[in-house]
C-alpha cells in the first residue's frame, strides 16, 4: 500500500476495539428484536443462544460481529420492500463499515448462485450493523418490517 493507505490504516486502527464493540452490542440488540418479530421466520446470528452453533462460537468468539441474516416471513416482493422502506439502513453490497447496511443476498452478493443446487432464500435479508444508534436501528427495522403483510403489529 502507499503511504496514504497505510496513514488511513494507522488511523483506524486506534478505534477499531471502540468501534468493534458498538458493532457488536448494536448487533446483540438488532438480532434479539428480530428473533421476537412476527414477521421473521429466523434469524442467523451466533450471538443469539437460538442458533445452532452459538456454543461453538462462544467459545471461539470474544464476541459475535456485526453480521445478521434473516428469513422474513414473506415473499421476494416483502423483502424487496423492507430494504426500500429503511430510512436508517442503507442499501449496500459492501458490508462492513461503521454505517448500517442491509441487503437481498439472492439478487445481489449471491446472484450467481440462483439457478445452483444451493441458491439464497428468496426471503433471505442481510445486515452489516453499524455504530448509529441501536434504538434507531430498531425502530427503522420496526417500521419497515410493519409493511410485511404477515407482520402482526408488535408494540
Amino acid at each position: 500500500p502507499g503511504p496514504f493507505d497505510a496513514w488511513l490504516v494507522l488511523r483506524g486502527v486506534k478505534t477499531l476495539a471502540v468501534r468493534m464493540r458498538a458493532h457488536c452490542e448494536n448487533a446483540h440488540r438488532v438480532a434479539a428484536f428480530l428473533a421476537e418479530h412476527p414477521a421473521v421466520e429466523r434469524v442467523r446470528y451466533p450471538g443469539l443462544e437460538s442458533h445452532p452453533q452459538h456454543e461453538l462460537a462462544r467459545r471461539q468468539m470474544d464476541d459475535f460481529g456485526g453480521m445478521i441474516s434473516f428469513d422474513l416471513a414473506g415473499s421476494r416482493e416483502d423483502a424487496f420492500s423492507v430494504l426500500r422502506s429503511t430510512k436508517v439502513w442503507q442499501l449496500g453490497e459492501s458490508l462492513g463499515g461503521v454505517e448500517s447496511l442491509i441487503e437481498h443476498p439472492g439478487l445481489m452478493t449471491h446472484a450467481s448462485t440462483a439457478d445452483s443446487p444451493f441458491p439464497v432464500p428468496e426471503n433471505l435479508v442481510r445486515l452489516s450493523v453499524g455504530i448509529e444508534s441501536a434504538d434507531d436501528l430498531v425502530a427503522d427495522l420496526e417500521q419497515a418490517l410493519a409493511h410485511v403483510p404477515t407482520a402482526a403489529p408488535t408494540s
